[in-house]
Order: C-alpha cells, then sequence, then structure tokens
C-alpha cells in the first residue's frame, strides 16, 4: 500500500513539473510586479500582445517580493524584466541583480528619475493620497486629512498595504512621517502615528487592495490616485481621492531589465514599447502620469483634482528614500507590529 502511494505521488510530482513546464515555454517573457489590477498592468500586456506578439503572464508579486525573487533567483534569472517602486529598483541596481538599458526616449527621462546607465527609469508616477469608497463610509465625511482618519468614526475602515512589503505601503509611511514633522533621517513621527492608528483596528494587506475598495470591505485606503480615478471613471465606482490636507508625496514607479534574463532580447523590446507613444498613453489612459507627458491627453488630465491640490503633491530624495528603507521596516516591526 505504501509502495503505490509513492508511486502515485511520484507519478503526480513529474505531471506536475511537465504542467508547470509547458506553462513556462508557453510564455514568450516574464514581468515580475505586473498585477491586473494595478496601474492597469492587465492592458499594458495585452496590447503588448497586439503589437509584439508576446504573452506576458499576470504576476501579482509586490515590489519587496519582487526584490526578493531577484536575489533568490540571481544565479539563475527567471524574469526578463521587473516593475516597482523607485526605492526598490534603487536597491536591485546596487545588489546587481539588474542590467543597465537605455529604452527608446530614455533621454527624455529627467535627471532624477532614471539612473544615468539605465538600471532602472521611470515609467509613470502616482501622487498617494486616500482612495475612498464614499457608499461604505455609510453617511460619514470623507475624510480630509491624515488627522482625521485618526478619529474614531473611522474604526475598523482604514487600510494601508504592509509598509515592510509594499512599495506602496512604504510610500504611504514615507508621506505620513513628513506630514506629522519627520523626515527621512527621523521616523519617529511617522511611527507614533500607526501606533495611533492601530487603535482604529486598521486593515492591512500586503497585496494590492484595489477590489477590496470597489466593493466596500476596506472604505478608506492609502493609495495613488490612479486607483481611484479608475474606480470612478472606469468601474463608475461611488468614491473620491483625497490629497490630504497636511500635504503627500509623489512616488515614480521604474522598471529594469533583469540581469541574464533568459529572454534578454525581448526584455528590451518590451522596455521600448513601454517607453514609445502606445505604451505610454497605455498608462496616461488609467489615469497615471506618464513620464513622458505628451502622452496625457487634455480629456484625461480634466480628470485629475486641481492643480491647486496637487501642490500638496512634492517629491522626495528618492535615492535616500531607498537607502533608509530597511531601517524603517524594522523600526515599524519593532514597534507597530
Amino acid at each position: 500500500m505504501i509502495h503505490r502511494t509513492l508511486k502515485l505521488l511520484g507519478l503526480a510530482a513529474a505531471f506536475s513539473v511537465t504542467a508547470g513546464l509547458s506553462a513556462a515555454q508557453a510564455e514568450d517573457a516574464i514581468c515580475y510586479n505586473c498585477p491586473p489590477q494595478w496601474a492597469d498592468w492587465a492592458t499594458q500586456l495585452t496590447v503588448i500582445k497586439e503589437n509584439l506578439g508576446y504573452d506576458i503572464p499576470h504576476d501579482n508579486k509586490n515590489s519587496g517580493q519582487t526584490l526578493s525573487q531577484l536575489l533568490a533567483e540571481k544565479d539563475n534569472p527567471v524574469a526578463d524584466v521587473a516593475y516597482y517602486g523607485v526605492s526598490f529598483g534603487i536597491q536591485a541596481a546596487e545588489q546587481g541583480v539588474v542590467d543597465a538599458y537605455k529604452p527608446t526616449h530614455f533621454d527624455e527621462i529627467p535627471e532624477g528619475l532614471k539612473d544615468p546607465e539605465g538600471r532602472w527609469f521611470t515609467i509613470h508616477s502616482g501622487t498617494l493620497g486616500f482612495f475612498v469608497n464614499v457608499a461604505a463610509l455609510e453617511g460619514k465625511p470623507v475624510p480630509q486629512s491624515w488627522a482625521d482618519l485618526l478619529k474614531p468614526e473611522y474604526k475598523g475602515m482604514v487600510g494601508y498595504l504592509d509598509p515592510t512589503s509594499a512599495f506602496v505601503g512604504y510610500a504611504g509611511a514615507v508621506a505620513v512621517n513628513r506630514a506629522m514633522g519627520g523626515s527621512l533621517d527621523d521616523f519617529g513621527p511617522g511611527i507614533e502615528y500607526f501606533k495611533k492608528l492601530a487603535a482604529n483596528d486598521p486593515i492591512v494587506p500586503k497585496q494590492t487592495a484595489y477590489a477590496r475598495v470597489v466593493s466596500g470591505e476596506i472604505p478608506i485606503l492609502l493609495d495613488y490616485d490612479f486607483n481611484a480615478y479608475r474606480a470612478k471613471y472606469k468601474d463608475m465606482a461611488d468614491v473620491a481621492f483625497v490629497i490630504p490636507a497636511e500635504g503627500t508625496v509623489v512616488v515614480p514607479y521604474v522598471m529594469s531589465l533583469v540581469k541574464n534574463a533568459p529572454h534578454a532580447e525581448k526584455g528590451k523590446k518590451i522596455l521600448d514599447f513601454i517607453m514609445s507613444d502606445k505604451g505610454q498613453a497605455v498608462w496616461a489612459n488609467a489615469f497615471l502620469r506618464p513620464i513622458r507627458a505628451s502622452a496625457m491627453s487634455e480629456d484625461v488630465a480634466k480628470k485629475f483634482l486641481p492643480e491647486s491640490d496637487y501642490a500638496r503633491s512634492t517629491p522626495v530624495d528618492y535615492s535616500k528614500m531607498a537607502a533608509v528603507q530597511d531601517g524603517f521596516a524594522q523600526k515599524y516591526l519593532a514597534e507597530v507590529r
């Protein structure tokens, strides 16, 4: 009986490996952290298929998981390109897991938003704020400030992605820390804020939570403007986006060619396409700010909050943001969770 069971398990394992290999062979290239519900990667991958003929599977990693995977696979890479928040892109370059590559229109990317050698470069940016399902508030006012989120009336209603793993979570921590008087040298005010927020029973997922906001499961999420606009104008949900009164940050998202990628030439063509007029237009139509401003139409721009609101959204020193990220994560884990 035991022998027969082991034999069946062996056959099942062999079938699983064969099926995995078949699936891998069906893929033309691998992009880490290209989830369909985030930044409209679903459309971007479809458009890449239409224009380049490449099948690229969806991938639901977050930025931290992407970097961890690249490091684990350093000697035998699986991915061809990677997408992540800017601080993780900088760390990937420092850890030697990405190659230098300057895609089409690289020269149009402003200094400070790209590695001079092309090991990472910005493809679009987002502004961190409150993605609010108005109906799910059940009559409560839409919060307008970081201070509002601490009010007892929002208990169990506020969510933020895990700041020790997801880049949007870390961006939120940087934003609230600065708004509370902290700096990249001092995360104390931000940590104190998260301690106070803990009393309101926040929801802290590790992955993108777009669907959970649209459904009302998470009424208020610290997230980017582009997700809120997508919900409002494409999914016709009763949502609002708020740039908090105390201020926030604008954050670039970047891509890289993976070092020793198994399909490096395809990876380069994918990055070229994402920087092309067609590729950049996908981001613009998904309400992200494409790095090439010419891709943003007037009709799309009109759907954003007024520039007077965006004046409260400012950049940070992204290199330093990357350098202090691990220190923040340790402090958060030790003092908040």
